[in-house]
């Protein structure tokens, strides 16, 4: 791996074994960015995302465990006369953007040798660990929150791995976890792994090969934030590389029930103090102590970014909104549609918003 260090003492990432916290102090492996967009670098004879296999920080020993994820299109449509995009990450193979992340993640897994693993997740993330270990020949057990969808959970079962709902809010399910790690299985964590946010990543250089233009605004979901930050990675990457000449807007969305980075951004440190684990309909953005949150608001403040905070009835209302265009969607994706509205006219054109899950993995679809 290239870059890959501690954030607490900097040291280097193992080069053995798949620790997912240094082994030295217990701080977490950030991420180092992206080099240089270079057209050049493209991999043409390679599939899907890992047609940009030269700019991922996996290691060149790691094998592709590709199951068809990446090239999705974006698709415009009419919102209040105004044309915006959608990219329909919705239509990866497990039917949302965890893939991307996923098959960079067991990628790596395989390069060490790991035959059975751990993870958490509110579902999309852990049915998709399922879709690409079964591919790889890893047992998998994923502990979920005990409201998960039931079709996630089916969906990781039906992969052969095991579901273990844990009663409790999000938070409880990690926990299980990492307890279930201390035994020594691998924790194949997609929070603490920073390898899926190279996935994520190529979300940027494709809206840039796909659009021929530099985005103005780009719209999406935050929950745990590695999605924010490939973005940000991405085009970052795309500018340095002199394709683009600016960066767009990034605009996070979370729902207010649980909306620590907007809290903090808007408010800071002392945002937080009114934030709480609640309820909500968004599941796959329920994550109140985000891993990398001070990662975020330095790149949000540094790019010139923005975080909302939609309300239930927003995200119900914006669901109902994106069908009618032709987008069925969980309600995690349709926290993008309020914001959609509030940036027509007041954020650079093109707005491209990010549908993340499909409607069908959801009981309130």
């Amino acid at each position: 791996m290239t870059g890959i260090n501690c954030s607490n003492c900097g040291s280097e990432y193992p080069q053995k074994g798949t620790s997912y916290k240094c082994n030295i102090c217990g701080g977490f492996f950030r991420h180092p960015g992206i080099k240089a967009f270079d057209l050049n670098l493209i991999d043409t004879k390679m599939p899907g995302l890992w047609r940009y296999r030269n700019f991922f920080n996996i290691g060149e020993n790691s094998p592709a465990i590709y199951l068809g994820e990446g090239d999705t299109p974006t698709v415009w449509a009419n919102i209040h006369n105004h044309k915006v995009g959608f990219k329909l990450e919705l239509l990866n193979p497990t039917s949302s953007f965890k893939d991307r992340g996923s098959s960079l993640l067991v990628s790596f897994l395989k390069s060490r040798g790991v035959n059975s693993a751990v993870e958490d997740s509110s579902g999309n993330a852990g049915s998709s660990f399922a879709a690409y270990a079964a591919r790889a020949n890893i047992k998998a057990t994923i502990y979920l929150p005990g409201y998960a969808s039931i079709q996630k959970r089916n969906q990781i079962q039906a992969y052969g791995a095991q579901a273990k709902p844990v009663p409790g809010p999000r938070s409880a399910a990690a926990e299980e976890a990492l307890r279930a790690a201390e035994s020594g299985v691998c924790y194949a964590s997609h929070v603490y792994f920073p390898y899926g946010i190279d996935g994520f990543a190529t979300i940027a250089f494709e809206i840039f090969d796909q659009v021929q233009q530099t985005p103005g605004t780009i719209i999406l979901p935050v929950g745990q934030g590695s999605l924010l930050l490939g973005i940000i990675y991405g085009f970052s990457s795309l500018l340095h590389g002199g394709y683009i000449k600016h960066m767009p807007k990034i605009v996070g969305v979370q729902t207010r029930a649980c909306a620590p980075i907007w809290a903090a951004y808007q408010y800071g440190a002392q945002g937080l103090s009114m934030i709480t684990e609640g309820e909500t309909i968004a599941e796959g953005v329920r994550i109140i102590h985000p891993l990398r949150g001070d990662v975020i608001l330095e790149l949000l403040s540094k790019y010139n970014g923005d975080m909302l905070a939609v309300d239930e009835d927003e995200i119900k209302s914006g669901q109902s909104e994106l069908a009618r265009l032709g987008f069925f969607v969980e309600p995690t994706s349709a926290v993008v549609y309020k914001a959609i509205e509030l940036a027509i006219g007041n954020s650079p054109d093109p707005i491209i918003a990010i549908l993340t899950g499909s409607g069908l993995k959801s009981e309130q679809a």
